[in-house]
């Protein structure tokens, strides 16, 4: 065996030139086989039913990849230039018009077994996410569908989004047979989760023990694969993963900003037992719609990879003696005095608060043929016919009315480096740690590292240092009620470097004396082994590196998330927000200890649709779907500040939901694509 290939789905034969369309026809399976094309690992078929005529196309996939391209041309005789020149009033008169001609979805071929364990296929209807069919379209479109499907292959309705789900809550499931894309795909074997190529030795561990018996011998030209991989897993070629976890969980988060291939593959155990994989040298590739493992004959030369030689620079930390600060005075430019993760959140009250952000640039960005997404905007925010002026000010106020910003105070880098210059010891350790990385003296760092650590912890902080502390807390937040002690150092949140999950939070602390202590430890964070190594390894020098900490009240949380203003496993979508979400805080989502709900909503044509129930088992209630939209469109508004030139780079949002049922952004940060 000299290879072993893990496609996502198995490609249709080779389609031939010639266009072979059929209107008309009755589909059988070979029919289907023949003029289908492979989507997300599954043959597919794209159907147009014309209502005026009575009849249906079955379209030729490589020769028509758009419904609406064919619907122009060979339907109605319109030209792609002036399909493009009209393309969204198009859309509508076909996605969204109550009275509409045509029905547009897609037919694709699955499999599950009988109750002898053979396999069966089946088909699934359904039409795009965006498509705003009623109960009697669908209704309608099913049963024009099951006429003329071989009856001897089941064809269930997959409803596109949330709205079609709630219009089929009033027609039988026995008229209109129905599965929903969590119970479609909530058990796929296979899923890609960040896209890339490596090459490197596989190594392969069915426990967490056999795991960190072998830990220290990982290198940068292993592939580790394991059920779940840790949060503190060091800097490799690619992870695998053969448990489910999500696209936002810490290791993928990790994988997207180290720009390597990551991958649910549940059955890798049996595939790398048969073809004795562990410990080979490989080829491993993700993309959307493959996932593949390629044995080398030969051991490979390889270069170490480019972020062996990169060196990120960052911009020099100001430690005059500056006050700590309430949240809401800071801005984005105070991230070299109070770290990234402040910093933002002070940008984040000003652009709540202040309402001169203009929050619609990411649709001002051209689509083509479009020459931008403002009239989307519009209609998302109910205002269809307003100017510049208006849109502005409304996507402004929808921000401020569906979110707000954490209350809180930041203390500056200043208070850390005071503390740390107090103490002989702490200095002394420090230029021992110095020389080590200097020296790449990797045997000693790691004592070095945990010595430091212990003593961050336990050197009394100096008076001045102590009195700062206390005394910028209102009395509210001094008066003994449960504080969260979170970091926000100056290297985190990098093009190229996230530190997601390196650094540490606290998130039960009461009184004075707790909250010193969580100080001191979020403190200790930045000399923890991992991040040490991390760092040195982006070429982030120790002497730029330092750790501001943002206090906050602890708000009890119905439901908390992470959403991300893009779709990670396509980055090509312009249209999708990602969100995750849990009941409780956020923080069970993105540490991986429960499988969160998982949503998609577009926020240019509207509509949202549940891609996993997670450990919940259940969906939430239409109108806390509803405002998870409302949160998603806030975090695609948000973009257009923090997204960087025309917007285009997504953004990473921890929230939560309180008891009260509001809305408030724990931290805002850019997702490293």
């Amino acid at each position: 065996m000299t290879t072993a290939v893990l496609p996502a789905g198995t490609p249709g034969p080779a389609t031939p030139a010639a266009d072979r369309t059929v209107i008309g026809e009755n589909l059988s399976l070979p029919l289907f086989r023949t003029l289908s094309g492979v989507l997300a690992g599954h043959p597919y078929l794209k159907v147009v039913v014309d209502r005026a005529e009575d009849t249906w196309h079955l379209l030729d996939t490589e020769a028509h990849p758009f419904h609406v391209n064919y619907i122009a041309t060979r339907i109605l005789g319109i030209s792609l230039e002036t399909l493009d020149a009209c393309l969204d009033a198009f859309n509508a008169s076909v996605y969204m018009d109550p009275e509409r001609r045509f029905l547009l979805g897609v037919l694709s071929l699955h499999t599950d077994e009988d109750a002898e364990g053979r396999e069966r296929p089946f088909l699934v209807l359904e039409t795009t996410e965006a498509d705003t069919m009623h109960g009697a379209l669908l209704d309608e479109f099913y049963t024009f569908a099951r006429h003329r499907v071989d009856g001897r292959l089941p064809l269930l309705l997959k409803p596109a989004n949330h709205g079609q789900e709630h219009e089929l809550i009033a027609i039988s499931d026995l008229r209109v047979p129905r599965i929903l894309s969590h119970e479609l795909f909530g058990n796929r074997t296979r899923t890609p989760l960040n896209p890339g190529e490596a090459v490197g030795r596989l190594r392969h561990f069915r426990t967490s023990e056999e795991y960190a018996a072998a830990a220290g011998t990982l290198g940068w030209s292993d592939i580790v694969a394991m059920p779940c991989l840790p949060d503190d897993v060091p800097r490799v070629a690619g992870f695998l993963n053969t448990a489910p976890i999500t696209p936002l969980s810490h290791t993928n988060v990790l994988a997207s900003g180290w720009g390597i291939p990551n991958a649910i593959v549940r059955d890798l155990d049996r595939i790398v037992e048969r073809h004795g994989l562990d410990g080979r040298w490989i080829r491993y590739r993700v993309q959307d719609d493959e996932i593949s493992l390629v044995p080398l004959a030969d051991t490979p030369t390889l270069q170490a990879p480019l972020w062996h030689q990169q060196r990120i620079r960052l911009e020099q930390p100001l430690l005059e003696d500056v006050p700590a600060q309430s949240l809401h005075l800071l801005r984005r430019a105070d991230q070299d005095r109070y770290g990234t993760k402040a910093a933002n959140l002070g940008e984040l009250h000003h652009v709540l608060a202040g309402r001169t952000a203009d929050l619609t640039a990411y649709y001002g960005q051209p689509r083509p043929p479009r020459q931008d997404l403002y009239g989307h905007l519009a209609a998302r925010l109910g205002i269809p016919d307003a100017n510049a002026g208006e849109l502005r000010r409304a996507a402004a106020a929808f921000a401020a009315r569906t979110v707000s910003a954490p209350e809180g105070i930041a203390l500056p880098f200043a208070l850390q480096h005071r503390f740390l210059t107090s103490s002989p010891a702490l200095q002394q350790g420090i230029g021992k740690l110095k020389m080590a990385l200097e020296l790449d003296a990797v045997d000693v760092l790691d004592p070095l590292c945990l010595h430091l650590q212990q003593l961050v912890r336990n050197t009394p902080l100096p008076d001045d240092v102590t009195r700062q502390i206390t005394q910028a807390l209102p009395p509210g937040l001094a008066s003994g009620m449960r504080l969260v002690v979170r970091s926000s150092s100056n290297a985190e949140d990098l093009p190229g470097f996230s530190a997601a999950g390196v650094y540490d939070s606290v998130t039960t602390v009461h009184g004075a004396a707790e909250l010193l202590d969580a100080v001191r430890q979020v403190w200790a964070s930045l000399l923890s082994p991992r991040s040490v190594r991390l760092r040195h390894q982006a070429g982030i020098s120790l002497d730029d590196t330092y750790m501001g900490v943002i206090i906050q009240r602890y708000a009890p949380a119905g439901l908390g998330g992470v959403l991300v203003t893009c779709d990670p496993t396509r980055r090509a979508d312009f249209r999708n927000v990602y969100l995750n979400c849990s009941p409780g805080s956020p923080e069970s989502v993105v540490d991986g200890t429960t499988l969160p709900l998982q949503y998609l909503y577009n926020t240019v044509e509207g509509g949202g649709r549940t891609v996993a129930l997670g450990s919940c088992g259940e969906d939430l209630p239409d109108a806390t779907r509803n405002r998870l939209a409302d949160l998603a469109l806030t975090g695609r508004l948000l973009q257009s500040h923090f997204g960087g030139a025309d917007a285009a780079d997504p953004l990473d949002i921890e929230w939560l939901m309180t008891d009260q049922g509001d809305f408030r952004l724990v931290q805002i940060r850019p997702y490293a694509l």
